[in-house]
């Protein structure tokens, strides 16, 4: 490609010269026709690409700075980006529409999960959260400010490292610490309550 040239059009196709298109688009051709024939999307020919492709570049027309003279840099990039983003929308999408969506066999109610608790795990929850506070009493200041900073206000273990200007893998490890304590002081609680 002639880099010259194609600024010279893409400043003629900016004052609408529709001979200028042709030839700018005639110019790009062979790389347009390169990415379509190597790229499959679901649902897209070579031609859905071709277009796709073209109007990236008529695009990149419309929105080139021509003080820039990188046109050709710009729009390749910008073909090949348009593409990728194809592919990750198409991708994304897949998954809650179409085919993949539906389950479409004789056990489909059995699929969809109940939205009703059974009396069992209610209460096996219940306990649960009962013996879980009883275990959290016993931990200190210290530990509980951990514990509420990375389980119940979602912030992770690094945040907590650098808000108390500790080492990360110190962190961790009081993490590791703490944990054990709660799971040891729930096993006491369980066997205390159940001798």
């Amino acid at each position: 490609m002639d880099f010259n040239y194609i600024e010279t059009l893409v400043a003629k196709c900016k004052n609408n010269d529709e001979a200028a298109k042709e030839k700018l688009a005639e110019e790009f051709r062979p790389l347009i026709y390169n990415i379509s024939k190597r790229t499959f999307i679901d649902g897209y020919d070579i031609n859905d690409l071709q277009s796709e492709c073209y109007k990236s570049l008529f695009k990149c027309v419309s929105m080139y700075n021509l003080e820039k003279h990188r046109f050709v840099a710009y729009a390749t990039n910008a073909i090949k980006n348009n593409i990728n983003d194809l592919i990750k929308k198409v991708k994304s999408r897949s998954s809650t529409e179409g085919n993949d969506a539906l389950s479409l066999h004789d056990n489909f109610e059995k699929d969809i999960p109940s939205q009703e608790i059974s009396t069992e795990i209610s209460l096996c929850e219940m306990c649960d959260y009962e013996d879980l506070k009883l275990a959290l009493k016993n931990l200190n200041e210290d530990e509980i400010e951990l514990i509420n900073f990375v389980f119940y206000k979602n912030y992770t273990v690094r945040e907590y490292a650098y808000l108390k200007n500790m080492c990360y893998s110190t962190a961790i490890l009081k993490k590791k610490t703490i944990l054990k304590k709660v799971l040891n002081n729930i096993s006491l609680n369980y066997k205390s309550t159940n001798a």
